[in-house]
């Protein structure tokens, strides 16, 4: 493999050296220097009623002392099937302080879904809340799989009083019956205790602190195994890119799902270890969102693409007074160079594109807080990363001089490996001369004379026309030019004649003037050369996301096949 890690070495822009140290530290010991450090300041603000480090502290102390007289301890899984509520955070903390490891399932999650990766993970025991949209999938799994126990929390008694009797009088159909079962244990009961239990001590390098579940684009989805050490060490390095890290407390606006690797290490560990605040939503709603950016007045939004996209489309975003935000950090999906352009001309923020994956606890790269920012790339590698580009055909050798490569990865973010797969580490990881470990991203990117890297698209998007392969983010980057596009997927359509010709879907601002699919190719394939010329375009009222807001190629082409060979 090549090393090109000088060229930003010698054009470094984050704040401090690359090569900065991260010595082992658990999240555990992260977590009580933090409480230890800020005491009675508040940790969390849900809804209005705000939660201090110490009481945080406190709550984990009690959900492991109480998870250890049921009998459960180091090494066991313990599942989070919860949104943004401050039960997430106490039960987080206190699962790693038993020793034990953390299994993120998200709220939206299926019975089939939550069952296989209770399943595949050996999950014991699975924290979820008495409301309608979560309790009733939980109380299935129970019954269908290895599950052992609920322990089940209420929304109501985590809100300000106010709230909490209008919740119980005015939203009680969404709250769930929680059944009389010995299985089944109220969160307020399990944190009856003084919290005063003897806990093992947690080696950061070895001890497994989460297990993340990736989409599952490439099939069924794996658990990527996270240690202390992976997980405190991201939160650090995050935490060091920012150039008024101890100058001013931030405020961090948590609208990002918690079950998510992004806002684990960018919205609550990095908040946690940098002794910030973090503004908790149970779930993204763009008035949510405004009125709380109104009421509390954050200094940092972490989102992905569609947020942002959403915020400016409501009609309150012109009203909302951005001046206390100063940074916007926009992940899990490539970032618009249009829509950067347009949400920083209506706020006084900075929407700063970045990039990572489960497999890294979340961030490996991203444009500089201050400075030069380059539109369309994913920035620099952050502190103590290392990114190279191999072979596409052979990750075994370096790219070829001067063309596309496979983006891989070393640093000490990076997972150990699997869970249960041990097989999938060949094509997962690739190695070296010198006998290093990288991980294969799967994303085919190139590296400009500053460092930057610049996301060509997904090895497993190309689409191979007659022969040459095409990128559908090019194609998609080209329709997001045109006034009309709001959002676009292309995806490779069988041909008879070239194997596979591109077919272009999108969702159209509501704004636009009208116009039609052959309207958009006629536009649209000029501008492209003759092997990337789409056969049409789709307009559609709007296209598939992923649970948090990313545009889904995966489930546009379900949907296709679904509707049948005559569609599109």
């Amino acid at each position: 493999m090549s090393n090109p890690e000088q060229v930003w070495r010698n054009a470094y822009l984050h704040p401090g050296p690359w090569d900065q140290h991260l010595p082992p530290l658990s999240m555990v010991a992260a977590f009580d220097e933090a409480a230890r450090r800020m005491g009675d300041v508040p940790l969390l603000d849900f809804l209005g009623r705000h939660y201090s480090y110490a009481e945080t502290l406190d709550g984990a102390n009690r959900v492991a002392c109480g998870l250890k007289a049921m009998g459960y301890g180091e090494g066991d899984r313990i599942g989070l099937f919860l949104p943004n509520v401050p039960h997430y955070v106490a039960a987080y903390y206190g699962i790693l302080k038993l020793g034990a490891t953390v299994v993120n399932f998200s709220p939206l999650y299926s019975v089939d879904e939550l069952a296989a990766q209770v399943a595949d993970s050996g999950t014991r025991l699975l924290f979820t809340l008495s409301a309608t949209a979560l309790l009733p999938t939980a109380l299935q799994v129970l019954e269908r799989s290895s599950l052992e126990r609920l322990v089940v929390g209420s929304i109501a008694g985590a809100l300000p009083a106010t709230k909490s009797l209008f919740y119980r009088l005015f939203r009680g159909k969404e709250v769930a019956k929680r059944p009389d079962d010995p299985r089944i244990t109220a969160f307020s009961a399990l944190i009856a205790n003084d919290g005063a239990c003897v806990t093992p001590a947690i080696d950061p390098q070895t001890h497994l602190a989460l297990i993340q579940y990736t989409g599952g684009t490439t099939g069924v989805p794996k658990g990527a195994m996270l240690t202390h050490q992976n997980l405190s060490a991201n939160a650090r390095q995050v935490a060091r890119l920012d150039p008024d890290l101890g100058q001013e407390r931030d405020r961090v606006l948590g609208v990002l799902p918690f079950f998510h690797v992004f806002a684990n290490t960018c919205v609550l560990n990095r908040t946690v270890i940098a002794g910030g605040e973090i503004v908790m939503l149970p779930r993204f709603d763009a008035a949510q969102a405004l009125a709380a950016i109104t009421r509390t007045r954050p200094t940092a939004l972490p989102g992905v693409p569609t947020m942002f996209q959403a915020l400016l489309d409501h009609p309150k975003m012109a009203g909302t007074d951005w001046s206390s935000v100063k940074y916007c950090i926009s992940g899990g999906a490539p970032l618009p160079a249009e829509l950067k352009t347009r949400f920083e001309a209506a706020t006084t923020a900075r929407l700063i594109e970045g990039y990572g994956l489960s497999e890294s606890s979340g961030v490996v790269s991203t444009n500089p807080y201050r400075g030069l920012n380059k539109p369309g790339t994913i920035g620099q590698p952050i502190i103590a990363t290392r990114v190279r580009l191999v072979d596409k055909e052979d990750a075994a050798r370096p790219a070829p001089e001067g063309e596309p490569g496979e983006i891989v990865v070393a640093g000490p973010q990076i997972m150990a490996g699997y869970w249960n797969r041990p097989d999938a580490d060949g094509s997962s990881f690739c190695r070296d001369t010198d006998g290093g470990k990288w991980l294969r991203t799967g994303d085919v990117g190139e590296i400009d004379e500053d460092g930057f890297i610049r996301i060509v698209d997904r090895l497993k998007d190309m689409i191979a026309v007659g022969g040459f392969k095409v990128f559908p983010k090019h194609i998609e980057d080209v329709l997001y030019r045109h006034p009309a596009v709001k959002e676009a997927l292309v995806v490779g359509m069988p041909d008879a004649y070239h194997g596979e010709l591109p077919r272009a879907y999108v969702a159209l601002n509501a704004d636009a003037p009208p116009v039609t699919g052959k309207e958009l190719r006629d536009w649209l394939n000029p501008r492209l050369g003759k092997h990337e010329r789409v056969d049409a375009v789709v307009i559609r009222d709007k296209l598939p996301k992923t649970m948090i807001g990313k545009l889904s190629r995966k489930d546009l082409l379900l949907e296709i096949a679904a509707e049948g060979p005559a569609q599109g």
